[in-house]
Protein backbone atom coordinates (compact mmCIF):
# COMPACT_ATOMS: atom_id res chain seq x y z
CA UNK A 1 0.00 0.00 0.00
CA UNK A 2 1.65 3.42 -1.33
CA UNK A 3 2.20 5.13 2.43
CA UNK A 4 0.43 8.54 2.47
CA UNK A 5 3.21 11.32 2.26
CA UNK A 6 4.02 9.36 -1.20
CA UNK A 7 0.32 9.79 -2.92
CA UNK A 8 0.07 12.61 -5.55
CA UNK A 9 -2.67 15.20 -5.01
CA UNK A 10 -5.21 13.49 -7.31
CA UNK A 11 -4.67 10.24 -5.38
CA UNK A 12 -4.58 11.54 -2.30
CA UNK A 13 -7.69 13.41 -2.71
CA UNK A 14 -9.35 10.52 -3.62
CA UNK A 15 -7.99 8.04 -0.94
CA UNK A 16 -9.78 10.70 1.72
CA UNK A 17 -13.02 10.36 -0.47
CA UNK A 18 -12.81 6.81 -0.50
CA UNK A 19 -11.84 6.35 3.24
CA UNK A 20 -14.70 9.41 4.12
CA UNK A 21 -17.42 6.95 2.45
CA UNK A 22 -16.30 3.94 4.43
CA UNK A 23 -16.15 6.03 7.38
CA UNK A 24 -19.62 7.19 7.02
CA UNK A 25 -20.99 3.73 6.27
CA UNK A 26 -19.08 2.22 9.47
CA UNK A 27 -20.87 5.48 11.74
CA UNK A 28 -24.23 3.58 10.17
CA UNK A 29 -23.74 0.69 12.09
CA UNK A 30 -24.58 2.57 15.30
CA UNK A 31 -22.20 0.66 17.29
CA UNK A 32 -21.68 1.37 20.83
CA UNK A 33 -18.20 0.11 21.88
CA UNK A 34 -15.89 0.67 24.92
CA UNK A 35 -11.86 0.17 24.23
CA UNK A 36 -11.28 2.44 27.19
CA UNK A 37 -10.09 0.43 30.59
CA UNK A 38 -7.84 -2.57 30.97
CA UNK A 39 -10.86 -4.52 32.78
CA UNK A 40 -11.20 -8.18 32.64
CA UNK A 41 -13.74 -10.20 31.13
CA UNK A 42 -16.32 -12.11 32.53
CA UNK A 43 -15.15 -15.02 31.14
CA UNK A 44 -11.61 -14.55 32.64
CA UNK A 45 -13.62 -13.58 36.03
CA UNK A 46 -15.34 -16.78 35.50
CA UNK A 47 -12.04 -18.53 35.78
CA UNK A 48 -11.78 -17.52 39.62
CA UNK A 49 -15.29 -18.94 40.09
CA UNK A 50 -14.32 -21.98 42.39
CA UNK A 51 -12.42 -19.59 44.77
CA UNK A 52 -15.95 -18.03 45.59
CA UNK A 53 -17.00 -21.36 47.59
CA UNK A 54 -14.09 -20.88 49.83
CA UNK A 55 -13.01 -21.24 52.69
CA UNK A 56 -15.53 -23.69 53.24
CA UNK A 57 -17.86 -23.33 56.41
CA UNK A 58 -15.47 -24.95 58.87
CA UNK A 59 -12.50 -24.10 56.61
CA UNK A 60 -11.88 -20.46 58.26
CA UNK A 61 -8.53 -21.36 59.82
CA UNK A 62 -5.42 -20.64 59.34
CA UNK A 63 -2.02 -23.19 58.73
CA UNK A 64 -1.22 -22.18 62.02
CA UNK A 65 -4.78 -23.29 63.51
CA UNK A 66 -5.51 -19.17 64.06
CA UNK A 67 -9.61 -18.28 63.23
CA UNK A 68 -9.12 -16.36 59.99
CA UNK A 69 -12.38 -14.48 60.75
CA UNK A 70 -10.84 -12.09 63.73
CA UNK A 71 -8.65 -9.33 63.71
CA UNK A 72 -4.88 -9.09 63.68
CA UNK A 73 -2.38 -10.43 61.12
CA UNK A 74 -1.44 -7.19 59.76
CA UNK A 75 1.41 -8.36 57.52
CA UNK A 76 -0.97 -10.83 56.22
CA UNK A 77 -0.74 -14.98 56.66
CA UNK A 78 2.35 -16.23 56.36
CA UNK A 79 0.84 -19.20 53.69
CA UNK A 80 -0.49 -16.48 51.67
CA UNK A 81 3.15 -14.35 51.75
CA UNK A 82 4.64 -17.67 50.94
CA UNK A 83 2.50 -18.40 47.69
CA UNK A 84 3.69 -14.61 46.52
CA UNK A 85 7.29 -15.04 46.63
CA UNK A 86 8.10 -16.36 43.16
CA UNK A 87 6.01 -13.31 41.50
CA UNK A 88 7.46 -10.87 44.21
CA UNK A 89 10.90 -12.14 44.16
CA UNK A 90 11.02 -11.92 48.06
CA UNK A 91 11.24 -13.81 50.66
CA UNK A 92 7.56 -13.94 52.82
CA UNK A 93 9.27 -12.56 55.46
CA UNK A 94 9.75 -8.49 53.15
CA UNK A 95 6.08 -9.39 51.98
CA UNK A 96 2.61 -7.91 53.02
CA UNK A 97 -0.66 -9.23 51.75
CA UNK A 98 -2.88 -6.22 52.35
CA UNK A 99 -6.34 -6.01 50.98
CA UNK A 100 -7.72 -5.66 46.85
CA UNK A 101 -5.91 -2.70 45.51
CA UNK A 102 -2.47 -2.37 45.26
CA UNK A 103 -2.79 1.56 43.91
CA UNK A 104 -4.16 2.26 47.51
CA UNK A 105 -0.60 0.77 48.94
CA UNK A 106 0.88 2.88 46.53
CA UNK A 107 -1.04 5.88 47.56
CA UNK A 108 -0.64 5.00 51.21
CA UNK A 109 3.01 5.05 50.33
CA UNK A 110 2.90 8.20 48.52
CA UNK A 111 1.38 9.70 51.18
CA UNK A 112 3.18 8.50 54.33
CA UNK A 113 6.46 9.75 52.58
CA UNK A 114 4.88 13.06 52.41
CA UNK A 115 3.66 13.17 56.16
CA UNK A 116 6.40 11.37 58.10
CA UNK A 117 9.35 10.47 55.56
CA UNK A 118 10.80 7.07 54.89
CA UNK A 119 13.95 5.44 55.99
CA UNK A 120 16.49 7.61 55.03
CA UNK A 121 14.62 10.83 55.33
CA UNK A 122 15.99 14.03 56.98
CA UNK A 123 12.35 15.51 56.75
CA UNK A 124 9.24 14.51 55.07
CA UNK A 125 8.57 15.27 51.75
CA UNK A 126 6.12 17.65 51.89
CA UNK A 127 8.55 19.68 53.36
CA UNK A 128 11.28 19.68 51.01
CA UNK A 129 11.01 22.40 48.20
CA UNK A 130 8.70 21.26 45.11
CA UNK A 131 9.74 16.71 45.41
CA UNK A 132 9.55 15.28 41.73
CA UNK A 133 8.85 12.10 40.57
CA UNK A 134 10.21 10.61 36.90
CA UNK A 135 7.87 9.28 34.85
CA UNK A 136 8.26 7.21 31.98
CA UNK A 137 6.28 8.10 29.06
CA UNK A 138 3.85 7.03 27.77
CA UNK A 139 2.67 5.70 31.48
CA UNK A 140 0.32 4.61 33.55
CA UNK A 141 -2.17 8.01 34.02
CA UNK A 142 -3.39 6.71 37.63
CA UNK A 143 0.07 7.15 38.89
CA UNK A 144 0.45 10.43 37.34
CA UNK A 145 -3.01 11.18 39.02
CA UNK A 146 -1.42 10.65 42.66
CA UNK A 147 1.31 12.78 41.87
CA UNK A 148 -1.05 15.48 40.38
CA UNK A 149 -3.25 15.07 43.40
CA UNK A 150 -0.34 15.38 46.17
CA UNK A 151 1.30 18.62 44.10
CA UNK A 152 4.24 16.59 42.80
CA UNK A 153 6.27 17.61 39.99
CA UNK A 154 6.73 15.10 36.87
CA UNK A 155 9.19 14.63 35.18
CA UNK A 156 8.73 12.85 31.77
CA UNK A 157 11.59 10.20 30.70
CA UNK A 158 11.57 8.39 27.42
CA UNK A 159 11.17 4.81 26.68
CA UNK A 160 13.34 2.98 25.03
CA UNK A 161 11.98 0.02 24.20
CA UNK A 162 14.21 -1.84 26.54
CA UNK A 163 12.89 0.61 29.34
CA UNK A 164 13.71 3.86 30.71
CA UNK A 165 16.06 6.39 28.84
CA UNK A 166 18.79 5.87 31.37
CA UNK A 167 20.85 8.74 30.23
CA UNK A 168 18.53 11.05 31.24
CA UNK A 169 17.31 9.87 34.31
CA UNK A 170 20.27 9.20 36.02
CA UNK A 171 20.85 12.91 35.05
CA UNK A 172 17.83 14.16 36.49
CA UNK A 173 17.67 11.63 39.61
CA UNK A 174 20.83 13.88 40.80
CA UNK A 175 18.87 16.34 41.34
CA UNK A 176 17.82 16.33 45.47
CA UNK A 177 13.87 17.19 45.02
CA UNK A 178 13.46 13.85 42.76
CA UNK A 179 12.32 11.61 45.41
CA UNK A 180 11.47 8.92 43.14
CA UNK A 181 10.78 7.30 39.60
CA UNK A 182 7.54 5.70 38.75
CA UNK A 183 8.37 2.05 36.92
CA UNK A 184 6.05 -0.50 35.30
CA UNK A 185 8.87 -2.91 34.92
CA UNK A 186 7.43 -5.95 33.14
CA UNK A 187 4.98 -5.49 29.83
CA UNK A 188 4.68 -1.59 30.59
CA UNK A 189 1.36 0.38 30.76
CA UNK A 190 0.70 0.70 28.21
CA UNK A 191 3.64 -0.13 25.59
CA UNK A 192 3.89 -3.58 26.77
CA UNK A 193 7.70 -3.23 27.02
CA UNK A 194 9.98 -5.04 29.46
CA UNK A 195 12.99 -3.82 31.32
CA UNK A 196 16.10 -4.95 30.18
CA UNK A 197 18.44 -6.59 32.84
CA UNK A 198 21.07 -3.70 31.92
CA UNK A 199 18.30 -1.11 32.88
CA UNK A 200 17.62 -2.43 35.93
CA UNK A 201 20.54 -2.90 37.33
CA UNK A 202 21.71 0.99 36.59
CA UNK A 203 18.11 2.28 38.64
CA UNK A 204 19.53 0.06 41.35
CA UNK A 205 23.27 1.30 41.41
CA UNK A 206 22.95 5.04 40.28
CA UNK A 207 23.63 7.63 41.95
CA UNK A 208 20.73 10.13 43.28
CA UNK A 209 21.03 13.44 44.51
CA UNK A 210 18.28 12.54 47.39
CA UNK A 211 19.32 9.90 49.99
CA UNK A 212 15.75 8.67 50.47
CA UNK A 213 14.72 8.00 46.83
CA UNK A 214 12.38 5.20 46.36
CA UNK A 215 11.45 3.39 43.05
CA UNK A 216 7.63 3.49 43.30
CA UNK A 217 8.32 -0.96 41.16
CA UNK A 218 4.62 -1.67 39.80
CA UNK A 219 5.18 -4.79 38.64
CA UNK A 220 1.67 -5.10 37.68
CA UNK A 221 1.82 -7.67 35.30
CA UNK A 222 4.56 -9.55 36.47
CA UNK A 223 2.85 -12.92 35.45
CA UNK A 224 0.37 -11.51 32.83
CA UNK A 225 1.98 -13.41 29.49
CA UNK A 226 0.48 -13.43 26.43
CA UNK A 227 3.13 -16.21 24.67
CA UNK A 228 4.15 -19.03 25.97
CA UNK A 229 7.01 -17.33 26.97
CA UNK A 230 7.42 -16.72 30.24
CA UNK A 231 9.65 -12.91 30.58
CA UNK A 232 11.62 -13.04 33.43
CA UNK A 233 13.60 -9.44 34.52
CA UNK A 234 16.00 -8.76 37.06
CA UNK A 235 15.31 -8.57 40.63
CA UNK A 236 15.29 -5.18 41.52
CA UNK A 237 15.51 -6.24 45.33
CA UNK A 238 18.65 -8.13 45.16
CA UNK A 239 20.33 -5.69 42.86
CA UNK A 240 19.34 -3.04 45.22
CA UNK A 241 20.64 -4.53 48.06
CA UNK A 242 24.07 -5.59 46.43
CA UNK A 243 24.69 -2.03 45.13
CA UNK A 244 24.38 -0.54 48.60
CA UNK A 245 20.70 0.99 48.44
CA UNK A 246 19.12 -2.01 50.07
CA UNK A 247 15.93 0.65 50.91
CA UNK A 248 15.44 1.92 47.24
CA UNK A 249 12.85 0.02 45.76
CA UNK A 250 8.82 -0.28 46.98
CA UNK A 251 8.04 -3.20 45.05
CA UNK A 252 4.00 -3.43 44.55
CA UNK A 253 1.38 -6.29 42.50
CA UNK A 254 -2.03 -7.63 43.07
CA UNK A 255 -4.22 -10.20 41.71
CA UNK A 256 -6.96 -8.12 40.74
CA UNK A 257 -6.08 -8.77 36.97
CA UNK A 258 -5.22 -13.10 38.51
CA UNK A 259 -8.32 -13.42 40.09
CA UNK A 260 -11.18 -11.44 41.03
CA UNK A 261 -10.46 -8.03 39.76
CA UNK A 262 -12.84 -6.37 42.83
CA UNK A 263 -11.47 -8.88 45.50
CA UNK A 264 -7.98 -9.41 44.73
CA UNK A 265 -5.10 -9.15 47.39
CA UNK A 266 -2.50 -6.23 47.35
CA UNK A 267 0.84 -6.79 47.45
CA UNK A 268 4.57 -5.16 48.88
CA UNK A 269 7.35 -6.14 48.77
CA UNK A 270 10.66 -4.59 50.30
CA UNK A 271 13.85 -4.55 52.87
CA UNK A 272 12.99 -5.39 56.16
CA UNK A 273 13.52 -1.62 57.15
CA UNK A 274 10.74 -0.40 54.90
CA UNK A 275 8.57 -3.32 55.46
CA UNK A 276 8.89 -2.05 59.14
CA UNK A 277 8.19 1.59 58.13
CA UNK A 278 5.00 0.05 56.36
CA UNK A 279 3.89 -1.86 59.07
CA UNK A 280 4.47 1.12 61.74
CA UNK A 281 1.89 3.40 59.70
CA UNK A 282 -0.39 0.49 58.53
CA UNK A 283 -0.92 -0.21 62.15
CA UNK A 284 -2.80 2.77 62.56
CA UNK A 285 -4.86 2.69 59.47
CA UNK A 286 -6.58 -0.93 60.15
CA UNK A 287 -6.68 -4.15 62.85
CA UNK A 288 -5.65 -6.18 59.82
CA UNK A 289 -7.30 -7.27 56.44
CA UNK A 290 -9.45 -9.62 55.29
CA UNK A 291 -7.92 -13.08 55.71
CA UNK A 292 -10.38 -14.95 54.48
CA UNK A 293 -9.78 -13.31 51.14
CA UNK A 294 -6.04 -14.69 51.75
CA UNK A 295 -7.27 -18.23 52.60
CA UNK A 296 -9.75 -17.97 49.45
CA UNK A 297 -6.29 -17.40 47.54
CA UNK A 298 -4.47 -19.66 48.83
CA UNK A 299 -7.05 -22.25 49.17
CA UNK A 300 -7.45 -22.11 45.06
CA UNK A 301 -4.32 -21.11 43.64
CA UNK A 302 -2.19 -23.55 45.87
CA UNK A 303 1.11 -22.99 44.90
CA UNK A 304 3.47 -20.97 42.40
CA UNK A 305 2.62 -23.59 39.70
CA UNK A 306 -1.09 -23.37 40.20
CA UNK A 307 -0.41 -19.78 39.78
CA UNK A 308 0.81 -20.06 36.65
CA UNK A 309 -1.35 -22.77 34.95
CA UNK A 310 -4.25 -19.93 35.83
CA UNK A 311 -2.56 -17.64 34.08
CA UNK A 312 -2.32 -20.05 30.98
CA UNK A 313 -6.26 -19.66 31.00
CA UNK A 314 -6.33 -15.86 30.79
CA UNK A 315 -3.74 -16.01 28.14
CA UNK A 316 -6.01 -18.16 26.02
CA UNK A 317 -8.41 -16.25 26.09
CA UNK A 318 -6.60 -12.79 25.70
CA UNK A 319 -4.61 -13.74 22.67
CA UNK A 320 -7.19 -14.19 19.77
CA UNK A 321 -8.33 -10.29 21.22
CA UNK A 322 -5.15 -9.27 20.95
CA UNK A 323 -4.33 -11.11 17.49
CA UNK A 324 -7.67 -9.24 16.43
CA UNK A 325 -5.88 -5.81 16.79
CA UNK A 326 -3.15 -6.46 15.39
CA UNK A 327 -5.06 -7.91 11.94
CA UNK A 328 -6.99 -5.15 11.82
CA UNK A 329 -4.87 -2.21 11.98
CA UNK A 330 -2.11 -4.21 9.18
CA UNK A 331 -5.11 -4.75 7.17
CA UNK A 332 -5.66 -1.19 6.98
CA UNK A 333 -2.61 0.88 7.64
CA UNK A 334 0.21 -1.59 6.96
CA UNK A 335 2.33 0.30 4.58
CA UNK A 336 0.85 3.98 4.85
CA UNK A 337 2.95 5.45 7.33
CA UNK A 338 0.09 6.33 9.68
CA UNK A 339 0.78 4.47 12.40
CA UNK A 340 2.69 2.22 13.92
CA UNK A 341 1.63 -0.17 17.31
CA UNK A 342 3.16 -2.44 19.71
CA UNK A 343 2.90 -6.48 19.53
CA UNK A 344 3.18 -6.82 23.11
CA UNK A 345 3.78 -10.24 24.94
CA UNK A 346 2.43 -10.05 27.82
CA UNK A 347 0.36 -7.11 29.58
CA UNK A 348 -3.07 -5.12 28.82
CA UNK A 349 -2.53 -2.93 26.50
CA UNK A 350 -1.80 -1.93 23.06
CA UNK A 351 0.11 1.06 22.00
CA UNK A 352 -0.64 2.80 18.97
CA UNK A 353 1.55 5.85 17.31
CA UNK A 354 -0.19 7.79 15.45
CA UNK A 355 0.62 10.71 12.61
CA UNK A 356 1.52 13.56 14.82
CA UNK A 357 -0.69 16.03 16.08
CA UNK A 358 -3.50 13.46 15.27
CA UNK A 359 -4.03 11.45 18.42
CA UNK A 360 -7.25 13.51 19.42
CA UNK A 361 -9.03 14.13 16.06
CA UNK A 362 -8.70 10.21 16.23
CA UNK A 363 -10.57 9.59 19.26
CA UNK A 364 -12.66 12.29 18.45
CA UNK A 365 -13.48 10.33 14.74
CA UNK A 366 -14.13 7.62 16.90
CA UNK A 367 -16.47 8.69 19.50
CA UNK A 368 -18.56 10.14 17.05
CA UNK A 369 -18.99 6.22 14.96
CA UNK A 370 -19.63 5.14 18.70
CA UNK A 371 -15.90 3.63 19.98
CA UNK A 372 -14.65 5.05 23.09
CA UNK A 373 -11.17 5.42 23.60
CA UNK A 374 -9.00 6.47 26.11
CA UNK A 375 -8.45 9.88 26.02
CA UNK A 376 -5.71 11.05 23.64
CA UNK A 377 -3.36 12.24 26.05
CA UNK A 378 -3.81 9.76 28.89
CA UNK A 379 -0.37 8.35 29.11
CA UNK A 380 1.51 11.61 29.86
CA UNK A 381 1.51 13.35 32.99
CA UNK A 382 -1.46 15.78 32.83
CA UNK A 383 -2.80 14.65 29.51
CA UNK A 384 -0.33 16.17 27.55
CA UNK A 385 1.33 14.47 25.25
CA UNK A 386 3.95 16.99 22.87
CA UNK A 387 3.24 14.96 20.08
CA UNK A 388 -0.42 14.57 20.05
CA UNK A 389 0.35 10.85 18.51
CA UNK A 390 -0.17 8.10 21.29
CA UNK A 391 -3.35 5.74 21.47
CA UNK A 392 -3.42 3.30 24.08
CA UNK A 393 -6.02 0.26 23.02
CA UNK A 394 -7.12 -2.10 25.76
CA UNK A 395 -8.75 -5.15 24.11
CA UNK A 396 -9.18 -7.57 27.01
CA UNK A 397 -13.12 -6.42 28.23
CA UNK A 398 -15.04 -6.21 25.18
CA UNK A 399 -16.03 -9.60 23.15
CA UNK A 400 -14.01 -11.43 20.78
CA UNK A 401 -16.99 -10.03 18.38
CA UNK A 402 -16.67 -6.83 19.75
CA UNK A 403 -13.10 -6.07 19.46
CA UNK A 404 -13.14 -7.19 16.15
CA UNK A 405 -15.41 -4.34 14.88
CA UNK A 406 -13.68 -1.89 17.44
CA UNK A 407 -10.80 -2.50 15.42
CA UNK A 408 -11.80 -2.41 12.19
CA UNK A 409 -13.57 1.26 13.33
CA UNK A 410 -9.94 1.86 15.00
CA UNK A 411 -8.05 1.38 11.95
CA UNK A 412 -10.34 3.21 9.93
CA UNK A 413 -10.46 6.73 12.41
CA UNK A 414 -6.32 6.47 12.16
CA UNK A 415 -5.83 6.43 8.56
CA UNK A 416 -8.92 9.29 8.22
CA UNK A 417 -7.00 11.40 10.40
CA UNK A 418 -3.37 10.82 8.64
CA UNK A 419 -5.10 11.53 5.18
CA UNK A 420 -6.47 14.96 6.52
CA UNK A 421 -3.43 15.89 8.17
CA UNK A 422 -1.25 15.06 5.13
CA UNK A 423 -4.20 17.04 2.96
CA UNK A 424 -3.52 20.06 5.09
CA UNK A 425 -0.11 19.69 5.17
CA UNK A 426 -0.33 20.07 1.38
CA UNK A 427 -2.39 23.22 1.67
CA UNK A 428 -5.53 21.03 0.22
Amino acid sequence: MTAIADLSATDLDQRLRQTRQEYEAFRARGLKLDMTRGKPAPDQLDLAAGMLALPGNRDHFTEAGEDARNYGGLQGLPEARALFQAMMGADAGRIVVGDNSSLALMHDCLVWALLKGVPGSARPWSKEEAPAFLCPVPGYDRHFALCEEFGIRMLPVPLTGEGPDMDRVEALAADPSVKGMWCVPKYSNPSGEVYSDAVVARLAAMATGAPDFRLFWDNAYAVHHLTEERRAIANILDLCQAAGHPDRAFVFASTSKITLAGAGLALFASSPGNVRWYLARAGKRTIGPDKLNQIRHVRFLRDDAGLQRHMDGHRRLLVPKFDAVDAALQARLAGTGAARWTKPAGGYFITVDAVDGTARRVVELARDVGLALTPAGATWPKGQDPRDSGLRLAPTFPSLDEVRLASEGIALCILLAGLEQQQAAIGG
